[in-house]
This record gives structure tokens, C-alpha cells and sequence, in this order.
């Protein structure tokens, strides 16, 4: 019997569902259909077959409490640790590192606001907390301290990037103040594919802070959002310096409603919702073991994985680079972010920001939506009204030509994309952008 078999077996024996289909890496999923391709990766991955059939159980007999110490919740709660586990070593940090949350935003919020009241501690009666961000944050991180600004709560400065989107370390540095508590920078850019070096970032941030003395000067705190890089690229905050990392379950295979926040140890981090004894105490709420078991079965395959899903993306957007290239000509497209032939360490390998000179992203959109092509663009526009479009604040602060910016296309993809998949998507991508031109012509 195969491995396959076996674990449907299996599956069907608890109460999980079957499996219909094989799984892995490059295998086509059986809802993307011929004649579809689903380039959005980035905005929510597909749930891995692996991951539904693990959690089924916990939607029918599996329903026990965790808190519960008789025979329903003992299911549910080695279901919880196991999960745990299973995050940790993807993350390769210690279970009691991992908090799960409901999702991302609520673990940035988690990550600035208590960091943020910790970090308060450390200074003088009547000092500001300051706080370090950049200029091409996800609005997750970006408006929740934008918020706590507006509500006198705190101080922020966000520093600006370079073209290819990299935020200099000695940019930071050049910031920090004596009441500096936190520096919030993400890990990788949700639209263009950019990865910071954290590592750099937080020693730089941190020697600066050590130079400047006073109370706190030891304490500064270094968050990184990493929703778009697990599942992507190796991302372990131990080996990137970072106290507080956040991971996002549907970005790569799990449901949304699914995240978690690694809390370095040592670091007594002040729970942001109250009530219950969840989560060591960080994180008040009855634990949600399907939303849980999905995201620790996600890990897992990531774990087993990683290094052939990473050249599996790779090879796919090399395939969709080159088809563009050759439908609509090297001079008129623009690689947003670091180079293509860059490593996995300054780009993610499954995204392709491309501008497309003289194109309209909305005009564009709005005819692969009709040609069953799933892809989102990084300018705020209806096909409907294409001259006004508004370019994304991470281009502008790339400072990308407008005549990039507005017709590009963020194109991601993932696990499962097929080469049939880029075909059609190139196919489409090349005969919209003609059809448009020549309409506006």
C-alpha cells in the first residue's frame, strides 16, 4: 500500500475525509480547473490536501475543549501541543516561544501594543515610547501605530527604502532615540517580494540604542512581520535576532482565522486580550483546535518540503518572466524589487512584481478576471477608470516611474501552480495588454 494510501486509510477511520487526489509539490489542485490560473498567492494560498484531511476530525467527533480534563478534551488538547510543536520546529524556536492568535493583524497588534507597554517600563516617568517602522509596512503593522500616535501613546518614525525596497540598517541607527522600545520591520514585502535583512537591522537598532545609555538601553525590542515568508523561505527569528516574529497560517496552506506570534523567552510580553489562562496566559480565549491543527499540519509540510516548493516557485515565475518577456518585449517590463537572478535571501521566490510600461493594471485585471486568471495589481484602479488610478505606497516610496507603476501586476504563486497554469496566465496577461493598448489607441 502507498504512503498516500495509507494515510487516507487512516483518515477515514478517525472521521477525516479522504483524499480524492494526490499531493505535492507541483501537483495541480482539482478546483483549479484547465483554462484557470491562480496567480494570488500572496493575498491566500489554497488549503493543502494534507491540512483539510487533518482537521476534518476536529469539525465532527474531535469537538472537545483543551481546558477539559476528561476523555472529550484530551484529544483536543495533545492535538494543541502537537500543533505547537510543529510550528516551533518550522520556526525552530521552543514550544512555549509559539502563542497562537486568531490571525495576523491580531498579532501585530499583539506584537506593538504589548510590546510597546513593556518597553514603557523601562523609561523615565513621563517619557513617550518611541517606536522604529518602515515606509512599505503591510497596514496591519503601519495603521496600528498610526493609531496609537493619533491616541498620544506613543512616537513613530518610519524610515523610507531603496528602490529595490530595502530598508538600510544604518537608516535605523540614525533614529533611535533614548526612548526607543520598539523596531517594528517586516520581514518580507507583501507586494514586491523584497526580504529585509532583520538581523542587520536589530543589531544596528540596537547598538545604537546602547550608545545613547540610560534606562531601557538594554530592552529594545525587535518585531518582524513574516506572514508572507513562512512557507517561502527559511525564516527562523532566533537566527535573524528578532524578540517577536508573526506568522500567518492562509499564506501558506492553512485557513484563514489561523496565526501565531513567536515570543522570544525571556521576554514577558503583557497578554492583549484578558480573561482565561490560554496561551500561557498571553493570550485569553478558548482555543480554536480545527483552525490550530491546521496550521501545525501546515508547518509540517512546509518543514518536510521547503527547499522543493522554494525551486518550485522559483522555476515558475522564471517560466512566467520569460513568456511575459517574450509576448510584449524586455523594454517594456519592469521587474519590481530586487533582480530575478537574486537569491532567496533578498526576494521571495514565488512573487513577480512587474510593471508593464504604458499598461493599466485595472484594464488589465478586469479582462484576466473574464480569461479565469486570478492575479491583483499594486495601483488602486477600476477598469472603468483606468487615468485615475493611485499607485500603491510601496512603489512610491520605491520610487517606481508612474509608467511602471500603474500597470503593474503583483503575480504570485505557490505549492500546487502548474506550468499549464503560467501558460494560460501569460497567454492572457500578453493578449490584455495588447487589447488595451490598442483600445487607447
Amino acid at each position: 500500500m502507498s504512503s498516500a494510501a495509507a494515510m487516507n486509510d487512516a483518515a477515514s477511520a478517525s472521521g477525516g475525509v479522504k483524499r480524492k487526489w494526490e499531493s505535492g509539490v507541483g501537483t495541480p489542485l482539482p478546483h483549479v480547473v484547465q483554462g484557470k490560473a491562480y496567480l494570488d498567492w500572496n493575498a491566500t494560498s489554497p488549503i493543502f490536501p494534507e491540512v483539510a484531511e487533518a482537521v476534518a476530525p476536529f469539525f465532527a467527533t474531535e469537538f472537545g475543549n483543551p481546558s477539559s480534563d476528561h476523555c472529550f478534551g484530551a484529544p483536543s488538547r495533545a492535538a494543541v501541543a502537537t500543533a505547537r510543536a510543529q510550528v516551533a520546529e518550522l520556526m525552530g524556536c521552543e514550544v512555549g516561544e509559539v502563542v497562537f492568535c486568531g490571525c495576523g493583524s491580531e498579532a501585530d497588534t499583539m506584537a506593538l501594543r504589548s510590546g510597546v507597554a513593556l518597553g514603557r517600563k523601562s523609561l523615565a516617568a513621563g517619557s513617550k515610547p518611541h517606536v522604529i517602522s518602515s515606509a512599505i509596512e503591510h497596514v496591519a503593522v503601519s495603521v496600528c501605530l498610526d493609531a496609537m500616535q493619533a491616541a498620544g501613546e506613543l512616537e513613530v518614525t518610519y524610515v523610507g527604502v531603496d528602490g529595490e525596497g530595502r530598508v538600510d540598517p544604518a537608516a535605523v541607527a540614525a533614529v533611535v532615540k533614548a526612548t526607543t522600545v520598539l523596531v517594528s520591520v517586516m520581514h518580507s514585502n507583501n507586494e514586491v517580494g523584497t526580504i529585509q535583512d532583520i538581523r542587520a537591522i536589530a543589531h544596528a537598532a540596537r547598538a545604537a540604542r546602547r550608545a545613547l545609555g540610560g534606562p531601557g538601553a538594554e530592552e529594545l525590542l525587535v518585531h518582524t512581520d513574516a506572514a508572507q515568508s513562512v512557507g517561502k523561505v527559511p525564516m527562523k527569528p532566533k537566527e535573524i535576532d528578532a524578540d517577536l516574529a508573526t506568522i500567518v497560517g492562509h499564506k501558506f496552506g492553512a485557513p484563514k482565522g489561523i496565526a501565531a506570534l513567536y515570543v522570544r523567552k525571556g521576554v514577558a510580553l503583557p497578554s492583549l486580550l484578558l480573561g482565561g489562562g490560554q496561551e500561557s496566559g498571553r493570550r485569553a480565549g478558548t482555543e480554536a483546535v480545527p483552525m490550530i491543527v491546521a496550521l501545525g499540519t501546515a508547518a509540517g509540510v512546509v518543514c518536510r518540503e521547503l527547499p522543493a516548493i522554494a525551486a518550485h516557485m522559483r522555476a515558475c515565475c522564471d517560466e512566467l518572466h520569460a513568456a511575459l518577456v517574450a509576448g510584449l518585449g524586455a523594454d517594456r517590463l519592469r521587474i519590481n524589487g530586487p533582480a530575478l537572478s537574486e537569491g532567496d535571501d533578498r526576494r521571495l521566490p514565488n512573487t513577480l512584481s512587474v510593471g508593464i510600461r504604458g499598461a493599466a493594471a485595472g484594464a488589465v485585471l478586469a479582462e484576466l478576471s473574464a480569461a479565469n486568471v486570478a492575479a491583483s495589481a499594486s495601483a488602486a484602479c477600476h477598469a472603468s477608470d483606468a487615468a485615475h488610478c493611485q499607485v500603491s505606497f510601496v512603489l512610491r516610496a520605491m520610487k517606481v516611474p508612474d509608467d511602471f507603476a500603474l500597470g503593474t501586476l503583483r503575480l504570485s504563486v505557490g505549492r500546487h501552480t502548474t506550468s499549464q497554469e503560467i501558460k494560460h496566465a501569460a497567454s492572457a496577461i500578453v493578449a490584455s495588454v495588447l487589447h488595451t493598448k490598442g483600445k487607447k489607441a
